[in-house]
């Protein structure tokens, strides 16, 4: 129940408290959960704060009704949740769901839909999502997760009324290595991290990508004459390609958080370079990097060739510059 988040949560627990009481629910919300591990279990709390008849926020009060079995059993006609197939979102999940919410509740006041990892959206699915999201019906309310914010398209996050979650401060990130962070957020089988050799494997590979931004950063188109160098070298199998795409998007997003004012996540032992990026781009100019790198991320799925991948890539950036 919402209740059991008051205290770990207390911004999004005040925030969704308030739009039910003051009859102010929004048609899509957006959860930036920041990888909570009660991400996807608080978006059901809500569901059910949502549809509880009483408004009830704690089992005691709500005395374990069977509306609530239902929902925690997903046996709840009116909810519907859908996660990633596989790698991605597909539109048929999305036209499936348009499908069954096409028909009246039936059990409550509200038909609600939840989607987690949203950013994982392909192209088809995100299409149907915004027409979902431009045109909402009376009565129907989207909760959408993320732990990758800004790899959610900038038009379903400004379709939805944003709740970012706060990250507990903890001593021990400050005694965490750049690899011990990124694994948290990027989980990879490629190197064992529990092998000493492995792990300096890794950071080689990430030091290769920091400096080909490095460059990048400075030298613009012009690093097309040093891909060889700068990238071939250090990166080239197709699941090492993947992995240093999701290892430059976050870097560039902790380029960002330090634009906005916000903690950096992953890359502490970079910020003198990371301030220096940001100093010399915009908002804009950044997220449009970030959306080059993941652009570019999926055309590795489709077998392009590597060396004119990174090509293109560095001239799609260098608009963004």
């Amino acid at each position: 129940m919402l209740d059991d988040y008051k205290q770990e949560q207390p911004i999004i627990y005040q925030m969704m408290k308030n739009a039910v009481m003051t009859q102010k629910v929004s048609h899509a919300y957006l959860l930036d959960t920041k990888n909570s591990t009660i991400g996807n279990e608080m978006a059901l709390a809500f569901v059910k704060y949502l549809l509880c008849p009483s408004n009830k926020t704690q089992n005691n009060n709500c005395e374990n009704c069977m509306q609530c079995k239902k929902i925690d059993d997903m046996n709840y006609t009116e909810l519907k949740v859908i996660d990633p197939d596989g790698i991605w979102i597909k539109k048929e999940q999305l036209d499936e769901l348009q499908e069954e919410f096409s028909k009246k509740a039936l059990e409550g006041q509200y038909k609600i839909y939840i989607i987690h990892q949203v950013e994982k959206l392909n192209k088809s699915a995100a299409n149907s999502l915004l027409k979902f999201l431009e045109e909402p019906e009376e009565g129907i309310i989207a909760i959408l997760t993320t732990d990758s914010i800004y790899q959610v398209l900038e038009t379903i996050r400004s379709r939805c009324q944003i709740l970012s979650f706060s990250k507990r401060k903890s001593n021990e990130n400050s005694n965490k290595t750049t690899i011990n962070l990124l694994s948290e957020y990027i989980h990879t089988t490629l190197f064992d991290l529990s092998n000493e050799e492995e792990c300096q494997k890794y950071l080689e590979m990430i030091q290769a990508i920091i400096t080909f931004i490095k460059n990048f950063e400075v030298k613009g188109k012009e690093t097309l004459l040093y891909t060889t160098k700068l990238w071939h070298n250090h990166i080239s199998e197709k699941e090492n390609l993947i992995l240093a795409f999701d290892i430059m998007t976050f870097f560039y997003n902790d380029v960002l958080n330090k634009k906005c004012n916000r903690e950096i996540k992953i890359f502490k032992d970079e910020i003198e370079l990371i301030h220096n990026i940001s100093e010399k781009n915009t908002i804009e100019q950044i997220t449009k990097k970030i959306n080059e790198i993941m652009k570019m991320k999926k055309n590795i799925k489709i077998n392009m060739n590597n060396a004119l991948l990174i090509d293109k890539l560095i001239l799609n950036m260098v608009g963004g510059k």
